[in-house]
């Protein structure tokens, strides 16, 4: 079997994209090494925090969250399924009247999304939401 010249292009352009990195999803050492670097460490309890998302977002391209943590200095807000979990940190500083962020963030498909608290006291506290991710806006 011979190659054609079309073949062999095609052949090497694909490799060299999976060896310069195509994106990829976040691993979920990815999302605890977020979380970890901004605990410290510490464990973050699974209450304290509200996270308002949609269970189904007909458009991945923007979904719209809310978050609320009465008395946190910062929440961070992660998407366990994109490239980047990075999604944004919401500081506050002692004259916020509250401790509420709301936002359309964008998800690359049906995913966690975590928000975690940073209290005065040292304590972290968290909350999950999984969020499904349609096509096309069909709903299903």
């Amino acid at each position: 079997m011979t190659a054609t010249r079309r073949q062999v292009l095609n052949t090497g352009l694909a490799a060299a994209a999976v060896f310069l990195g195509l994106p990829r999803l976040a691993s979920a050492q990815d999302v605890d090494a977020a979380i970890a670097e901004f605990t410290g460490g510490a464990e973050a309890a699974e209450e304290g925090v509200t996270l308002i998302a949609p269970e189904i977002a007909e458009n991945g391209n923007t979904v719209p969250i809310e978050i609320d943590a009465p008395g946190a200095e910062a929440i961070m807000v992660l998407a366990a399924g994109n490239p980047n979990p990075d999604v944004a940190t919401f500081n506050f500083g002692p004259a916020a009247g509250s401790q509420m962020a709301s936002t359309r963030i964008r998800l690359a498909g049906e995913q966690d999304v975590v928000a975690i608290g940073r209290f005065p006291d040292g304590s972290f506290k968290s909350a999950r939401a999984h969020v499904r991710v349609t096509i096309g806006g069909c709903g299903g």
